[in-house]
């Protein structure tokens, strides 16, 4: 009897994705789910941030003034010794025309040299307005100290600065910050850990256990149990191929695997400056009566004349006449009975038509009570 044993070669890229896209057919995803890569971030891969400091040229009569801001004329004299341009030492010029600025750039992973990225020009002292401006060559580095990026070109400033003689001015907008749209060139790759090791880690966005768990099965139903383990409420550590191109392909499948996140935690918060108030989807009320109403004080005071007749001999005399008025709401009591929702909590109290710092008063006052079970958080 003769066997016939056949050789064939399997492309472990080809074997990965043949079984992801078999094991995708058996998973269903939730209806309310949210992809992967719109609750995490992978660990190791995020943008950087890059400052550097330079001059801005051309301006109009709205550069710095020099008397006041010493440094501009010390960095435009050393920006003109670079090019052989020596310029006498302790003598004082005004630069109207010259701004010190900060150039700011995020350099977002995995990009390489040549590519272009976006920067924001501020200015650093009493520059009226950027506008007209051209940015010198800027050297821009990371927190490292090493240049990644070199920054030049003209200026896009959305405000504007004008004033008169008499010393009157109209500003709209904030003319002293300006953009330069592609305005700074990569010249150094920053080096993440994406290739390292035998796994990848995933960081929610939001912290909590029971979407770290739902991560963790959901990997583990979509490519076999034991791929995925939650660490703690934020990370979820994955075992990866070690082939650059196999793993590009296996986070592709990742980072779109569909989870329904854990609900978050009751809360109200409360904004004390503009007023806003935002009440969570899972904020509950115990048992509670509130009444809300306002009492009004109103003192005029006005002043009455008395006034002799012509033959009384008397003086006239001026006595202040007070009045004092009361007035008080009669709104009513309403009654907050056990699990009362979120849409209940507004119907009653828009129903007493209470102002947002009256509701803030209100959820104030519910919560030292203990009725109200959420966390409140005034910012």
């Amino acid at each position: 009897m003769l066997t016939t044993i056949r050789k064939t070669t399997t492309n472990p890229l080809i074997a990965l994705l043949l079984t992801v896209t078999l094991n995708a057919s058996l998973w269903v995803a939730p209806a309310s789910a949210d992809r992967l890569k719109d609750i995490a971030n992978l660990q190791g891969v995020q943008a950087n941030q890059l400052v550097g400091v330079g001059l801005v040229t051309g301006l109009d009569g709205t550069g710095d003034q020099t008397t006041q801001a010493p440094f501009t004329a010390e960095s435009f004299r050393a920006y003109l010794n670079q090019f052989g341009i020596p310029l006498p030492q302790g003598q004082n010029f005004q630069l109207s025309n010259v701004a010190v600025v900060s150039v700011q750039a995020e350099l977002p992973a995995f990009t390489k040299p040549g590519q272009t990225i976006d920067i924001t020009v501020s200015s650093l002292a009493n520059a009226e307005s950027l506008r007209g401006g051209s940015l010198e060559r800027t050297f821009l580095q990371g927190v490292d100290g090493e240049v990644y990026a070199i920054a030049q070109g003209n200026l896009i400033v959305g405000g504007l600065g004008v004033g008169s003689a008499d010393g009157s001015s109209v500003t709209i907008n904030v003319p002293s910050v300006g953009r330069i749209p592609g305005g700074a060139t990569t010249v150094r790759e920053v080096l993440t850990a994406f290739g390292d090791g035998d796994s990848v880690t995933f960081n929610l966005k939001r912290a909590d256990f029971t979407t770290a768990q739902r991560v963790s099965q959901a990997i583990n139903m979509f490519l076999g149990e034991g791929t995925a383990n939650a660490i703690d409420a934020v990370s979820i550590k994955v075992s990866a191929p070690l082939d650059a191109q196999t793993r590009v392909a296996f986070v592709s499948e990742l980072e779109n695997i569909e989870v329904e996140q854990g609900a978050a935690v009751a809360r109200v918060i409360v904004n004390s400056r503009t007023g806003t108030i935002v009440i969570g989807e899972h904020v509950r009320v115990a048992p509670a009566a509130v009444t809300h109403g306002s009492l009004t004080v109103t003192i005029s005071e006005s002043f009455e004349v008395s006034q002799p007749n012509a033959f009384a001999e008397g003086d006239t005399v001026v006595t202040p006449e007070s009045d004092l008025t009361v007035a008080q709401e009669s709104n009513r009591m309403f009654l907050f009975d056990t699990g009362t929702t979120l849409s209940e909590i507004v119907q009653a109290i828009n129903a007493v038509g209470a102002a947002p710092g009256d509701l803030a008063a209100i959820l104030e006052a519910l919560k030292q009570s203990g009725s109200l079970k959420a966390d409140l958080i005034v910012i």
